[in-house]
């Protein structure tokens, strides 16, 4: 049987990072760019990098997730 041709992902998302992408896209959504700011300079690189390899297997990008916050959320 042929070996399984997926790579493994980055890490792992931490809670942490979590929590600071939801308030980074309620800041967003609102319109607090400052806090939207912080909120995604707080998430570690390890987490981020699986942030985006999580989006893009989904095809889409931060960016992308971010229009569709402001979009979606009062």
């Amino acid at each position: 049987m042929p070996e399984p041709t997926t790579q493994p992902g980055p890490a792992t998302i931490t809670l942490m990072a979590a929590g600071h992408l939801r308030d980074a896209l309620s800041a967003h959504a609102r319109g607090d760019l400052p806090t939207a700011i912080s909120a995604l300079m707080s998430i570690d690189p390890q987490s981020w990098q699986a942030i985006e390899h999580r989006l893009a297997l989904l095809g889409g990008t931060a960016d992308d997730l971010l229009h569709t916050a402001k979009e979606l959320w009062p």
